[in-house]
């Protein structure tokens, strides 16, 4: 018997020790993060702030663009979406919606709103897609730029390869079609491209805001609130800390592995030399950053990523748990499949800060922190039957982490406060005060539900996106 109290004595502290040491390491982690990406925030701001991006917008050496927006029963937003692209305060660029074969009106209202025709326009495809039905124009000299493609559906990585086996300009900004753009975004994504010295960039990401709740006149974003809804209210927490306080820095650092698919552009030549969208994950935006990355390395060529932390995008947000669900179950497929094609970085010094220092953070804080987290709840409800809990202990370790994870989105919230002051409203900031208060209750927990749901589908061999529905946005 007293072995056996031995045995559990040992198992407690072992346990004890892991969760505490696994805690402090990933709160270690995001105060480092946040730190560099203050810092980084504070140069960036200091150093644009007299930019006049007026030059860029008259200037012959601004890169030529192309925007590729693949659409898949978008009926509900793509008039406003197409109009916000073709409206953009850029002169060289071109804009390409890919139609995936919806299901929806989507092709009948781009072919009535933009008086579209079939045409005939030649292209020599370099990476191999669904068959296309037809390409059309618009007869409607106000929208020269606009191309439609109409295709069979083949899913978002196969309808972006269209998109850059189409393209006509060196680089290609590949944009989620139910995005809503600030009229510079362009010229904000296209400065690096123009700033590089030595390095090649492949590749400039941008922030992404919710715009659930905000007002959308002419394709443009007029009023900005805050969400209504409690899920969708906390994503904008949740959306602050990612780009804000985590992305930032990992843009400083020069390793950051995401640029997210809802907008970003690329070289175009780096991105079909290395292959193009993988149509073998539902990660696309992640495995291509990734496989970009590692051809660079692998061909041993100077090359960098940039990021940019001004709010260039608005986007529709999951308002409820079911659609929610879906997304951050697939967000989780997509990191898995990721980490497993390109397992070979893993602490390979050959991959340099990537290899060492990214893919592992990846790995360790956003592919297994769900699983981590789960087994250790199953270990406290164990205890707790048996009586073997130190509740004064428990008790201390969830204030601990509460008041965290708090405190984390009141430092993104300040930061947002202090820099970009989207949310004017005195109102807007005491709802997204109180939401970081409930998130930790009620938001975690269906993010870690979600992911746990991601591992079963992975395992299961669930493949493709399932149904996104949309609500539209509020007009004006």
């Amino acid at each position: 018997m007293t072995f056996f109290n031995t045995e559990i004595t040992w198992f407690l502290d072992v346990y004890i020790l892991l969760i505490l040491g696994y805690a402090i390491l990933i709160m270690s982690s995001y105060l480092a993060l946040a730190y560099i990406s203050t810092k980084e925030l504070r140069r960036y701001l200091k150093r644009n702030s007299f930019v006049d991006y007026d030059v860029l917008l008259t200037s012959e050496f601004a890169p030529k663009l192309s925007l590729i927006a693949p659409a898949y029963n978008e009926g509900l937003t793509i008039e406003e979406n197409v109009k916000s692209l073709l409206s953009l305060n850029y002169n060289n660029y071109q804009v390409i919606v890919v139609n995936d074969g919806s299901k929806d009106n989507s092709m009948e209202i781009l072919t009535k709103t933009y008086d579209l025709v079939l045409t005939d326009l030649e292209f020599h495809p370099k990476i191999e897609t669904k068959k296309i039905r037809g390409i059309y124009t618009s007869r409607n000299a106000a929208f020269k730029k606009l191309i439609v493609v109409d295709k069979e559906n083949g899913g978002k990585a196969d309808a972006l390869n269209v998109g850059l086996n189409i393209a006509q300009n060196p680089y290609v900004v590949c944009i989620d079609v139910d995005c809503i753009l600030d009229k510079d975004s362009l010229l904000k994504l296209a400065k690096p491209f123009l700033e590089s010295y030595g390095k090649r960039i492949i590749a400039t990401g941008g922030v992404v805001r919710i715009a659930n709740q905000c007002i959308i006149k002419n394709g443009r974003l007029v009023e900005v609130n805050v969400p209504d809804v409690m899920l969708s209210r906390i994503q904008v927490l949740e959306y602050l800390r990612a780009f804000l306080l985590g992305r930032m820095a990992w843009g400083k650092l020069d390793g950051l592995l995401l640029i997210s698919g809802a907008f970003g552009a690329f070289d175009k030549e780096i991105a079909i030399l290395s292959g193009g969208y993988s149509t073998k994950t539902v990660g696309e935006d992640m495995e291509l950053i990734v496989r970009m990355r590692r051809y660079m390395l692998d061909n041993k060529l100077p090359y960098s990523v940039s990021y940019i932390p001004d709010p260039l995008c608005w986007t529709e947000a999951p308002e409820d748990f079911k659609i929610f669900k879906k997304q951050r179950s697939r967000w989780m497929r997509g990191t898995i499949e990721t980490l497993s094609i390109h397992r070979k970085m893993f602490l390979n010094p050959k991959y340099k800060l990537l290899g060492m220092l990214s893919v592992p953070y990846w790995t360790l804080f956003e592919f297994l922190a769900p699983a981590i987290e789960f087994i250790g709840l199953v270990i406290t409800a164990v205890f707790i039957v048996f009586g073997l809990l130190n509740w004064h202990f428990f008790f201390l370790l969830l204030l601990f982490v509460y008041t965290f994870a708090v405190l984390f989105s009141v430092i993104a919230l300040y930061s947002e406060e202090k820099t970009y002051h989207k949310y004017p409203k005195q109102a807007d900031f005491f709802k997204l005060l109180m939401a970081a208060f409930i998130e930790p209750f009620y938001f975690h927990p269906l993010t870690v539900y979600a992911a746990l749901v991601g591992y079963k589908e992975k395992m299961m061999g669930a493949k493709g996106w399932g149904e996104m529905t949309r609500k539209g946005f509020t007009k004006k």
